[in-house]
């Protein structure tokens, strides 16, 4: 079930909300659960198993390693738990690409298992990753296998992130609370963020689809296809994103931000910070330091960087372009941290202009189906292999799209919110704003149910992943 839906935005969640302020607080984690469990299940019924062996076998693991804690014992349950979590997303995700490329290597043809990746598997995954080891780092274990088993299969962030660490909201777990003013932020996170993937993304996609069906190439074309697929993926990933925090904030949670306006960056490291954050942030902690982080020497810490990005890379997917994607970042994070930075910090435009260049060769070979595509598309944008400058398709598509890249590229920019909060700064520009918001929001909404019915929308990126 899609939130970008008409039976997700007029069936499920008006039910679910009623039932869930319906109930008393003390089956209110239960509501949530149900509903995430039926969420899941509409679309995949049979990985429900998967998901509740996971939730299981985390909860008696997390309970072993607490009260084996600081023993051989409790290090011994954690690296298990850990390795099983692992397996299943080995297996679902990876099996095919590891039997592919073992039979390329000896010549081998051993048939594929062509095993169907369960949705939101990374995300969840990663989750009680997280949840294992931070209890073997002193946190402690929920006894509640109800509230667990929320925190796991939490429909809002269930499918796509962001990935919610236990620590962050293992106190709103046992208690929260619930307010008009904290629900209606959320509705209004929520429709912003459907706004971004309905009205965006999806028209920014279409046009990447007319570009790989294009006969009509050109380095105009090409350039316009990076472009638009570098805001495609954001108002994409960001706009699931934030629906899944404002959803959070209806049930009266408050997940961290995941995307920070990442295209105002000045290098890549900066962009880093601010793009997927909550995936950064869980390689920083159970990867990169873990293996010494800055604290080693120069050669190690790359070492621990080109480690980190190759499972950067491949966690987004399993072909060889990803492993490519993961380590270029490597090293432009590298050359940046030995002499680059220090340079970008004294001209704006020009890492600016750095930034977004490298970024959009980035997602060309994120987005290719392998190296060889990527290699054609970048070839493409630089006219190598005799590629017309311009082509008349390429002219149509940026006359017809022209107003939808405008108004993403100021929407990927803080121009909009800045705009609302000098308004806002007055008395009298505060009480318009707040006269004039539901009236937007419900033309917003209105707008978006139109486009459902329509039938033109896509599937979220990162429901791959």
């Amino acid at each position: 079930m899609l939130f970008s839906s008409i039976t997700f935005l007029y069936y499920f969640l008006p039910l679910t909300i009623g039932l869930y302020f319906l109930f008393p607080k003390c089956l209110k984690n239960m509501v949530l659960l149900l509903s995430s469990l039926l969420f899941y299940a509409w679309g995949e019924p049979k990985y429900i198993l998967l998901m509740g062996s996971s939730i299981v076998l985390g909860y008696g693991f997390g309970l072993l390693v607490e009260k084996y804690r600081g023993k051989k014992l409790g290090q011994v349950f954690c690296i298990l738990s850990v390795i099983i979590s692992l397996s299943f997303l080995v297996y679902f995700k990876y099996v095919d690409f590891f039997i592919t490329n073992f039979n390329a290597i000896t010549g081998l043809n051993i048939p594929l298992l062509k095993v169907v990746l369960p949705i939101g598997i990374s995300f969840y995954t990663f989750q009680m990753i997280s949840y294992i080891v931070d209890i073997y780092r002193g946190e402690e274990a929920q006894k509640n296998i109800i509230y667990m088993a929320a925190y796991i299969a939490m429909f809002p962030q269930l499918i796509a992130g962001p990935i919610v660490r236990y620590s962050d909201i293992a106190k709103q777990l046992e208690t929260r609370t619930h307010s008009w003013d904290m629900a209606a932020e959320g509705i209004r996170r929520f429709v912003s963020g459907l706004a971004k993937k309905v009205l965006l993304a999806n028209q920014l996609g279409e046009l990447c689809n007319v570009f790989r069906g294009s006969d009509e190439k050109s380095v105009l074309f090409y350039w316009l296809y990076a472009f638009a697929f570098g805001l495609h993926i954001y108002f994409d990933f960001s706009g699931y994103s934030d629906m899944a925090i404002g959803l959070g904030k209806i049930f009266g949670f408050r997940f961290l931000e995941n995307f920070n306006y990442p295209y105002i960056s000045a290098s890549i490291t900066e962009f880093w910070r601010r793009w997927h954050i909550s995936l950064g942030s869980w390689f920083r902690d159970y990867v990169y330091i873990p293996l010494g982080g800055n604290r080693v020497k120069r050669g190690r810490q790359f070492f621990n960087i080109l480690m980190v990005w190759m499972l950067t890379g491949f966690w987004h997917g399993a072909a060889w372009n990803f492993i490519v994607w993961g380590l270029f970042f490597a090293i432009l994070l590298m050359i940046e941290k030995v002499w680059l930075l220090k340079y970008l910090k004294k001209s704006k435009v020009f890492s600016h202009i750095y930034v977004l260049f490298f970024v959009m060769i980035s997602f060309i070979i994120f987005n290719a189906q392998d190296m060889g595509q990527a290699f054609l598309d970048i070839k493409g944008l630089f006219g190598i292999d005799g590629v017309p400058i311009v082509s008349a398709q390429a002219l149509y598509c940026l006359s017809s799209f022209f107003v939808i890249l405008i108004i993403a590229v100021i929407g990927a920019t803080p121009a909009v919110p800045y705009g609302i909060k000098m308004v806002c700064h007055k008395p009298i520009g505060e009480k318009i704003i707040n006269r004039i918001e539901p009236f937007v929001l419900m033309v917003l909404l209105l707008v978006i149910t139109a486009y459902l019915v329509d039938g033109s929308f896509n599937p979220f990126l990162y429901f791959r992943f």
